[in-house]
């Protein structure tokens, strides 16, 4: 098909969750109250670990990585959410949607694959602490997080060049609050094969890949316990605790929005599953591992001056 006959929008409009005029205020400070808890809750987390000497370690050394991913994935998409419903415009131009595009699925596969990591970090930990040092080297941590830096780049890059061939009518309107990137496929007027068969693909080799390595780690975890007494099994389980409810969340949501079939569920409830993983997993994260971390909380209360220092007191 030659594309350079076809009609190329330069405009694309996104619907987001509601036209009532009454509820964008509402909409606009929620999603604003979310997107800040978002960053400061996790600049928090990075400055704990890079200031505390003692969270120099393989799983902080993780954690951190995932806090910076999880800014920059909610900044792909809440900032032009926010800007719109304050200017009152649904617009953003088709450079702009497609850069959008390339940064929230370069960044959904970084969160993907840092979670898997980190359920491997929690494997070596629990299954071989002996060697755990040894294993997770600061080398092996930095390669597993420049391998899922490169992969995501490229599994990104592949579907944005993919879009770029497609041809688009008109006024063409996703309903969505960012641009989507299967609801753009799926709006295009050339074929789409290509594009579905790298979208499925990609999905089971990146998606159900790094998901069967979680579940594959937490088996092992499950059946070295059994031996051990409970004390140390609540102790160990204490220290997944925190991953696991960020792997449920995010796998339940982002495998219903993409694993189910589009005749199944209406655009709207598509665009509500999103912003569990998009707005509310990021949002949570610093919550879960501080709050079940004292590790954490005791930096953090050293930070903020909470915490008295021990030790003689010395008066002029």
């Amino acid at each position: 098909m030659d594309l350079l006959n076809d009609t190329q929008v330069s405009e694309i409009l996104l619907l987001g969750f509601s036209e009532d005029a009454e509820l964008q205020p509402l909409v606009f400070g929620l999603f604003l109250s979310m997107y800040l808890i978002t960053v400061f809750g996790n600049l928090l987390i990075i400055l704990a670990v890079s200031s505390d000497s003692h969270l120099h370690t393989p799983m902080y050394f993780f954690l951190s990585n995932l806090s910076f991913v999880d800014i920059c994935f909610t900044s792909t998409t809440i900032p032009k959410m926010l800007w719109n419903i304050q200017t009152q415009s649904k617009v953003i131009t088709y450079e702009g949607c497609i850069i959008q595009m390339y940064f929230y699925i370069l960044f959904v596969c970084l969160d993907d694959f840092l979670l898997t990591v980190m359920a491997y970090d929690r494997f070596v930990a629990i299954c071989h602490p002996l060697h755990y040092m040894v294993i997770m080297s600061p080398r092996l941590c930095g390669l597993l997080v420049l391998v899922s830096w490169i992969m995501c780049v490229l599994h990104s890059l592949l579907h944005s060049l993919l879009v770029l061939r497609l041809s688009f009518c008109t006024d063409l309107e996703i309903p969505h609050f960012f641009c989507e990137f299967k609801q753009i496929v799926q709006s295009a007027c050339s074929d789409t094969f290509v594009n579905d068969i790298v979208i499925y693909f990609a999905a089971v080799l990146l998606g159900g890949g790094p998901l069967f390595g979680i579940l594959y780690s937490y088996s092992k975890i499950v059946s070295s316990l059994r031996g051990i007494s409970a004390q140390g099994k609540y102790k160990a389980f204490s220290t997944c605790a925190s991953h696991l409810s960020i792997v449920s969340l995010f796998y339940c949501t982002v495998l219903g929005v993409y694993f189910t079939p589009a005749a199944t569920h209406s655009s709207h409830s598509s665009a509500t599953a999103s912003v569990m993983y998009t707005v509310v997993t990021p949002m949570l994260n610093p919550f879960i591992y501080s709050l079940r971390n004292k590790d954490i909380k005791r930096t953090l209360e050293r930070l903020f001056g909470k915490k008295t220092i021990n030790g003689p007191v010395f008066l002029r």
